[in-house]
């Protein structure tokens, strides 16, 4: 069905362009124009001429028509949204008080128009004598380049293009001269680049489902046959298994022809998530995530738009890929704040997940072994489904949990960073030749000020954030700038005991240093991470066991 007029916003993130612009449909741009269509438009006077969005197509004009201008192009060669993320985008905006266009922004694919990867092919010519008569008359004229490609090609029939240049030294005017003689012919197709190359396991391992796993999947499965679409919190402790659900979920829906996204809260999680994706559906599975090339991810946008993914793997921006048909998305660990986006529109990833799943009449599973409060409620309410793993799969012990009081250790003497508990324990785990993992939730040289006494923290007074030490005995709070002295004694027990407590994973790592000299140590933060695949090389030189320690 043609319309005569579609309503354009400008792609201009500017309070007052907040809004659609109507334009007409020429005759001759209607079959090629759609909600969500990137268009081409006149704007203001003279002959200014900007690019926007189409976000809706309509038979009646919102004024005059005759002050209606036309639509001047469809940029057809620009990768088109998905109709649907135009609707997320103007949802976004409502509900976190956006701009459209900051809202589109967020949602639609990668903008940059990047260089695809192209595989050309040579293929010798089937007439044999005709080959053959082309070989005798380069012989004559000496003709040493096309001869020693001619010579390759009849030993094998097809050749890589790029080996030819590369390994037999053949220019691309030789190629092309022996394309027009017609003794070859070239075909090229595009490639995808693949970001999850290095993540295909060497072997496969199958997990047999315990009864707690076949009753949480029977049940997923049941509901999502029936068409019931009510989101659902899986409450699983760690170690329960909660991975293979989804696997076994995902590809129940994947053979009814439908598309899965999987949410993970941080990069580091996409390693082990993925090999487990990929055991199930191999080369069908992809990742999106800020450590990938612009050419990565564009290519991952295609496929996905192709029909060529039935699963993404990703943080929060994965929930905006063009899938056509989702018929699953699954957040794990909801609990993480990284789901919320700091800058504008300030999307919670689980709210816009729901929004998204009820538009493709999708299932959504929320898991964590400790829910948000939000999500927990939900679940107790009745307004999510809630389900329950209490034991860890292949009959594995739940962990023994010490926690050791840091003012306690200062009375017995221990000025140190670590209790006396911790110390003896890895001292017994290094003896016993097993790992360590030691967790900070600070990066570098970080510190705070604190009493070692009764534990008072000296925080910022307007943002409740603790103050960090600058020289000059000065207390300084990085989020809004305040500042004040520094104290000679705690300000709620007075005692003298209180400083700065320096312990960043720099810190921590330079201390293990000075007291397991012999340990070998590996640290795993933002700073030896920042490198593409940076995650994975730590975390494979731990599992291989050339370190005994690992910080992060």
């Amino acid at each position: 069905m043609s319309y005569k007029y579609a309503c354009v916003i400008p792609g201009i993130a500017h309070e007052q362009l907040d809004k659609p612009f109507q334009y007409s449909v020429p005759e001759e741009l209607a079959e090629a124009i759609a909600p969500g269509s990137v268009v081409k438009v006149p704007f203001g006077g003279g002959n200014r001429f900007i690019t926007g969005f189409v976000t809706e197509l309509t038979d009646s004009p919102e004024i005059d028509p005759a002050r209606i201008k036309p639509v001047s192009e469809v940029l057809s060669d620009t990768e088109l949204p998905e109709s649907r993320m135009i609707a997320v985008a103007a949802w976004m905006k409502e509900e976190y008080g956006s701009t459209m266009s900051q809202a589109l922004k967020t949602v639609l694919p990668v903008k940059e128009k990047v260089r695809r990867v192209e595989k050309k092919t040579l293929k010798l010519s089937d007439d044999a004598q005709m080959v053959e008569g082309y070989a005798e008359r380069m012989k004559k004229k000496n003709a040493k380049a096309r001869l020693r490609l001619l010579d390759a090609l009849i030993k094998n029939k097809e050749l890589d293009y790029a080996a030819v240049k590369k390994d037999l030294k053949i220019s691309a005017k030789t190629v092309n001269e022996l394309e027009l003689a017609g003794i070859i012919c070239v075909s090229s197709e595009y490639e995808y680049r693949d970001p999850t190359g290095d993540y295909i396991p060497e072997s496969e391992t199958h997990f047999a489902l315990n009864d707690e796993q076949k009753a949480v999947l029977l049940q997923l499965i049941t509901d999502y046959d029936a068409d019931l679409r009510k989101p659902v919190l899986l409450h699983g402790v760690t170690g329960s298994g909660k991975t293979l659900i989804f696997t076994e979920l995902a590809s129940h829906i994947v053979e009814q022809g439908k598309q899965v996204i999987v949410l993970i809260p941080e990069i580091a999680l996409t390693r082990q998530t993925v090999k487990r994706f990929r055991d199930k559906f191999g080369e069908r599975v992809s990742i999106l995530n800020s450590r990938m090339s612009k050419g990565e991810k564009y290519d991952q946008f295609l496929r996905a738009a192709g029909g060529k993914t039935d699963v993404i793997i990703g943080p929060r921006s994965a929930l905006f890929t063009p899938f056509k048909d989702i018929g699953l998305i699954i957040i794990d660990e909801e609990h993480e704040n990284s789901y919320k986006s700091e800058s504008v529109p300030a999307y919670h990833a689980r709210e816009t997940a729901a929004f998204i799943a009820e538009m493709h009449g999708a299932s959504l599973l929320l898991a964590s072994a400790t829910p948000s409060v939000s999500s927990y409620h939900k679940a107790k309410t009745g307004r999510f489904k809630l389900l329950t793993l209490t034991k860890r799969a292949a009959g594995a012990a739940l962990p023994t949990v010490f926690t050791d009081d840091m003012r306690r250790e200062l009375a017995a003497g221990n000025r140190g960073m670590f209790s006396r508990r911790l110390l003896a324990s890895i001292e017994d785990r290094l003896k016993k030749k097993e790992q360590v993992m030691l967790f900070i939730n600070k990066r570098g040289f970080a510190g705070f000020i604190s009493c070692r006494s009764c534990g008072h923290v000296l925080k910022c007074p307007h943002c409740d954030v603790s103050l960090t030490y600058h020289k000059g005995d000065k207390l300084m709070c990085h989020y809004c700038g305040h500042e004040e002295k520094m104290v000679a004694a705690c300000p709620k027990c007075a005692s003298k005991y209180i400083a700065g407590f320096r312990a960043g994973t720099q810190k921590v790592e330079e201390s293990i240093k000075k007291l397991f000299p012999s340990a070998r140590v590996l640290r795993m933060d933002k700073d030896t991470t920042s490198g593409k695949g940076g995650h994975d090389r730590v975390l494979t030189e731990f599992a291989a066991g050339n370190a005994d320690i690992l910080i992060g």
